[in-house]
């Protein structure tokens, strides 16, 4: 049958089952706006989370001293681990995986004054690479540490957004003096606003950073609270790992098969758990949303069946003068995904509607944007082809199937 006739046919029961077919398509789009939307809320809570978990670096190892539990070339089990900037060096010296390493030294004893204000931050000494590797960004107008900085053991400091505020309010920020203790340090930058949704030691946007070398100085510390580190490939995190063990074994005289020894927090095993937990949740999504697609695809089987019985005659008189089987078939199974969308058009733009709408209520910062993505998309448009094709087979195979002779005594 020629396409013209056939949607004009289509047409003309759908006006002859107005109220029918109205609800059948409303339940098709009602799934599709089940689907959608949790999806989306989905998709913006994993880019949250995302976004919020960077603020603590990309692709880091955070690698702390321990306390061994077991005695080890005859020193007891008990003793604490300790570990020297040296160490740093060294492990990027003797292991070539480690691009990039920082130690991090860390003070909270200490005032951090300018005029009348002050406060008590992490006071934190590092290297400056370590900007790069925590996402310590500074806004226009300053920077972060440089290679000069620590060289020259300079007087100079990075600010948390938030301590900045603290201490300086709207005031312009880079080029003034702040009083670390009683030493003068100049600050050259103040650190972009940023997400961050964990910690090992205090949140950035509190702290004060200034060269490694100038923290030594002044306040004389042996020993750094810990070392961030990047390696060349997430897939050989664990390799370093175990090269991490045997090097600082051998060095502090521990068993390097004792992971207490050290502490060490892989974030992107971390970041690899998460991935496992959103795709467990979207497809959560994507079942609770399909379930209500379902009952609209029932409700259009539903509706074909009873067009099916209704035209039981017309298809009689269709066979009769020269139809296949085939022709039969494909016209009621294009009925069924005409239905279907129609209903996946409105659901589609109800979904748009919504997202849009909830864009402008004030809860991204902790559950995200809802965000309609291409792979939303992809999977919600599955999911309608799968309800149209079961939705649509069955009836219209009942149809393709029925007797000629039968139909016409119908």
């Amino acid at each position: 049958m020629a396409a013209g006739p056939a949607l004009r046919e289509f047409l003309g029961d759908l006006k002859a089952q107005r109220l029918r077919t109205t609800l059948t398509v409303l339940g098709i789009a009602w799934g599709t706006v089940a689907v959608v939307v949790l999806l989306a809320f989905g998709v913006g809570l994993e880019r949250q989370t995302r976004k919020r978990f960077h603020g603590l670096g990309d692709g880091i190892v955070i690698l702390f001293g321990g306390r061994t539990t077991v005695s080890y070339g005859g020193f007891p089990e008990g003793r604490y681990i300790s570990l020297r900037e040296d160490d740093g060096a060294t492990l990027q010296r003797e292991i070539g995986d480690i691009v990039a390493i920082s130690p991090e030294y860390s003070n909270r004893r200490t005032p951090v004054r300018y005029h009348d204000r002050s406060a008590n931050p992490n006071v934190t000494g590092v290297y400056p690479v370590y900007g790069d590797m925590r996402n310590i960004i500074a806004d226009s107008g300053g920077r972060f540490l440089n290679q000069r900085d620590q060289d020259e053991r300079r007087r100079v400091a990075v600010l948390g957004d938030g301590l900045a505020t603290l201490l300086f309010g709207d005031e312009s920020r880079v080029g003034r003096q702040v009083l670390v203790g009683e030493v003068p340090f100049t600050v050259v930058g103040v650190m972009k606003p940023k997400s961050q949704n964990s910690s090992y030691n205090s949140r950035d946007t509190d702290r004060i950073f200034i060269p490694a070398s100038t923290f030594s100085a002044i306040f004389g510390d042996r020993h750094v609270a810990n070392f961030v580190y990047r390696t060349a490939a997430t897939g050989v995190t664990k390799d370093v790992e175990r090269r991490v063990y045997q090097l600082l074994g051998r060095r502090y005289g521990f068993d390097p098969a004792d992971e207490d020894a050290l502490s060490v927090w892989d974030t992107t095993e971390w970041e690899q758990e998460f991935e496992y937990l959103f795709l467990a949740f979207n497809m959560f999504f994507a079942i609770v949303g399909s379930f209500t697609l379902t009952v609209g695809g029932i409700g259009v089987a539903n509706i074909m069946y009873i067009v099916v019985r209704e035209r039981t005659r017309e298809i009689g008189l269709k066979r009769s003068v020269g139809a296949t089987r085939r022709d039969i078939l494909f016209q009621f199974f294009g009925e069924s995904f005409l239905i279907v969308g129609l209903g996946a058009a409105l659901g589609f733009a109800l979904s748009w509607g919504i997202v849009t709408l909830m864009g402008f209520v004030p809860m991204q910062e902790f559950v995200g944007t809802p965000t309609i993505s291409p792979t939303v998309l992809s999977v919600t448009i599955l999911l309608l082809a799968a309800i149209g094709v079961l939705a649509g087979f069955f009836p219209a195979r009942k149809a393709a199937n029925l007797d000629p002779v039968e139909c016409l005594r119908y």
